[in-house]
C-alpha cells in the first residue's frame, strides 16, 4: 500500500517513520510512504502556499494552486488510475475502524494535510475524493492525523502485525467499526498478565483458573460492563444475547 503525504513539514514525519508500526510496515514492504513538500508546487520565489482569506477573518488559507499541482502530479504517475485524495480536517466524516477498513482496500492514497486556518474550499469541492476528521477537536495541522490514518490502516493489511488475530480483536473491530474484545461491537474486556499479585492487586481468580468457558464468559461480562459504564452509544450496535441482557439489566440495578 502506498500513501503520498502532501505537508508544508515533511521533516514532522522523521520520527515517527522511523519507529513502531509504520517503520515495520515499510521495512517488510507492505508500505511505501512518500512525503511531499507542498512549497515544491508553488511558483513564486517566496514559495508561497497560503493566503488571507476573503472576506476577511483571522488566519491564513491554503491557496488552492499548490496543491491542486501537487495531486496531478501523482495522478500523472498512473493516469488510468481512480487515486483516492483525502483531505484532512475538522470538517470531514470521522475516521473509526470500518473507515479504516475501507481504506485499507485501497492500492494508494494521497493525504493533505492542512493547517493554518483551513484549505480553499475549491479543493474539498474538486479535487479530494474524501475529507476525513481523527475527532471533534481542532489540531494546528493535519500532520497527526495523516499519521493516524496511516497506522490504523496499515494495521488491518494481512501480515503487519505479524498476528492476525490482533488487529480482529481489538477494540473497534467489530460491526460498523464499533468495539470489540470478541468482534460484537462492545470494548475491549481487562487485560492482565505476570506478576499474579501486584502492590496487594491481584489477577481476577478466573483468568488463572484454566477453565476457558468461564474465561469466556467473564471476559464477555467485563466487555459489556465497560461498555456499559463508558461507551453506552455503542450498545445499540451490539446483538445481545438473553445472557447479555440479564447480565445489563443486574448493572442497572446497582
Amino acid at each position: 500500500m502506498t500513501f503520498d503525504v502532501i505537508t508544508i513539514f515533511p521533516e514532522f514525519f522523521g520520527s515517527i517513520l522511523e519507529h513502531g508500526l509504520l517503520k515495520r510496515a515499510m521495512a517488510s514492504g507492505h508500505a511505501t510512504i512518500r512525503l511531499h513538500d507542498l512549497r515544491d508546487y508553488t511558483d513564486d520565489r517566496h514559495r508561497t502556499v497560503d493566503d488571507r482569506p476573503f472576506g476577511g477573518g483571522p488566519g491564513m488559507v491554503f491557496k488552492p494552486e499548490p496543491i491542486f499541482r501537487a495531486v496531478e502530479a501523482l495522478r500523472s504517475e498512473a493516469p488510468e488510475e481512480r487515486l483516492p485524495v483525502i483531505l484532512l480536517s475538522p470538517q470531514g466524516r470521522l475516521l473509526n475502524q470500518a473507515v479504516a477498513d475501507e481504506l485499507s482496500h485501497a492500492a494508494r492514497l494521497v493525504l493533505i494535510c492542512g493547517r493554518y486556518e483551513g484549505v480553499d474550499e475549491r479543493v474539498a469541492e474538486n479535487l479530494a475524493t474524501d475529507e476525513l476528521s481523527i475527532g471533534d477537536f481542532v489540531l494546528s495541522g493535519g500532520e497527526l492525523a495523516a499519521a493516524v490514518v496511516m497506522e490504523a490502516t496499515l494495521r488491518l493489511l494481512p501480515g503487519v502485525l505479524g498476528n492476525e488475530e490482533s488487529c480482529q480483536q481489538d477494540s473497534f473491530a467489530g460491526p460498523a467499526g464499533h468495539a470489540s474484545a470478541d468482534g460484537h461491537g462492545l470494548l475491549d474486556c481487562p487485560h492482565y498478565t505476570r506478576p499474579a499479585e501486584f502492590r496487594n492487586w491481584k489477577v481476577p481468580e478466573v483468568l488463572l483458573s484454566g477453565d476457558h468457558e468461564q474465561i469466556r464468559q467473564w471476559r464477555r461480562r467485563r466487555a459489556l460492563e465497560k461498555t456499559w459504564r463508558r461507551r453506552p452509544d455503542l450498545l445499540a450496535h451490539v446483538p445481545l444475547s438473553e445472557e447479555d441482557r440479564r447480565w445489563l439489566e443486574s448493572l442497572e440495578k446497582v
